[in-house]
């Protein structure tokens, strides 16, 4: 899966990293690449709540891969 992640610095000097496509999908780092690694657990975290809160029968589920 490719998600665009937007990353800035903030007036602390954190990096915050955001996806925008994944409301609310936030985390930042002391550094751009720990920014990166944590908004890579951060959509993970994102996708499996947002999968939970919804039940479907098994009948009428597929898997994609992007």
């Amino acid at each position: 899966m490719k998600l665009h992640v937007h990353i800035e610095q903030d007036e602390a000097g954190y990096f915050v990293a955001e996806v925008p496509a994944l409301p609310g999908c936030l985390s930042q780092g002391k550094t751009r690449e720990e920014a990166i690694k944590n908004i890579q657990e951060a959509v993970g975290g994102w996708l499996e709540v947002m999968e939970s809160k919804r039940k479907y029968p098994k009948k009428e589920m597929i898997e994609v891969f992007i």
